[in-house]
């Protein structure tokens, strides 16, 4: 069996990690497909670095472009080295544009998908990586669900149950196989001059938050007025799209914000660890912190992760500057003990499990 591995962001490298080494592990026959939809070396090869994975064997050089640019580039180049490589399966994760490409390409040469972490749902389709998540589902051979709740998702829109495997997600493999190494080579604390359990923690970056600039202004007047009760510094480091934004709109960065550019996935990983609280807008974070036993207030309407909401782990508060401030309000004095939802940190064993027996 040869498998194709097609990722094309940071998220999809940290979730793909766990099942690259596995692949290593056993000696199958894989290989690696990067669109290089995230381009920025904070975004990109660091991450291939610091996980200790091996070069892709393609990187297609996409960058950015509109939604239509990047996925027609994607398209032809995937196709390509798939008739090229012919796979039995290709594996993508989660819900970019190389994820739907990726799945389409393979669809429509007869190639096996699997998609891991399918199943997920915030019910917006204003939201480009709703689409992304529905399509690619229903193109797949194999789902591999998170939870019992993305799965009964995935039932109720007819998918068959022989299609669908529950899993959990890969992103508890991922945080147990490095959070030690994060604590012990990370020195991003000492770098940026922080105390753990003493600073705040923002991620910003979804299209519908920093591409509209009134709710780009609320969620920083909202950060403003958590600096003004607390006074504690909070640190965010800025993604290359946020920062293009609020030079545009002339957003004004409230006081206590100490902007730091991208960092790899260690140095991310030991400030969320290490922080009090995280604030974001960031699907993955939000299940990072989940595992971690960080409080999260998610700066969106929706989530597709309403787990981490049922166990109390995150509050969803949206972008009214007084609600933000609640939310982190509440958040920080609630109790830091809840259940982690997404499995036991063995789903990179059991998805290659399930497709080495195909």
């Amino acid at each position: 069996m040869k498998i194709a591995i097609i990722l094309g962001t940071r998220p999809e490298i940290i979730k793909m990690s766990p099942i690259i080494k596995e692949c290593q592990h056993r000696k199958l026959d894989f290989f690696i497909l990067h669109t290089n939809q995230h381009y920025s070396t904070n975004l990109d090869s660091i991450f291939f670095k610091e996980l200790c994975l091996p070069h892709p064997q393609y990187n297609l050089q996409i960058g950015s472009g509109t939604h239509a640019e990047e996925t027609g580039k994607m398209l032809i180049g995937i196709e390509k080295i798939l008739k090229k490589e012919n796979p039995n399966i290709i594996l993508v994760e989660g819900d970019t544009n190389t994820v739907l490409a990726g799945a389409l390409s393979a669809a429509k040469l007869r190639i096996k998908v699997g998609h891991v972490e399918a199943g997920l749902r915030s019910y917006f389709r204003e939201m480009p990586e709703e689409i992304n998540r529905i399509l690619t589902d229903h193109l797949s051979d194999y789902l591999f669900t998170p939870t019992t709740q993305t799965k009964e998702i995935l039932l109720r829109e007819g998918i068959s149950q022989e299609r669908i495997f529950l899993t959990g997600n890969t992103i508890v493999d991922a945080v147990f196989q490095n959070l030690k190494i994060a604590e012990e080579k990370s020195q991003i604390l000492k770098k940026i001059k922080l105390k753990k359990n003493n600073y705040l923690l923002l991620t910003v970056h979804r299209q519908e938050n920093v591409d509209i600039r009134n709710r780009l202004n609320q969620i920083m007047s909202g950060i403003g007025k958590i600096y003004r009760k607390y006074n504690l510094p909070i640190i965010y480091p800025i993604h290359p799209r946020s920062s293009k934004m609020i030079k545009q709109f002339k957003i004004i960065i409230p006081d206590g914000v100490k902007i730091i550019n991208s960092v790899g996935y260690l140095d991310f990983l030991n400030l969320e660890a290490s922080s009090r609280l995280v604030l974001t807008d960031s699907g993955g974070v939000q299940e990072e912190t989940c595992v971690l036993q960080v409080p999260c207030v998610t700066l969106r309407d929706n989530t597709e992760r309403p787990e981490t909401i049922e166990v109390g782990s995150n509050i969803l508060a949206g972008v009214n500057p007084q609600k933000i401030l609640q939310s982190t309000e509440f958040m920080l004095n609630k109790k830091k003990h809840w259940e982690n939802p997404f499995g036991s940190g063995k789903s990179s064993l059991t998805i290659l499990n399930i497709i080495t027996h195909i």
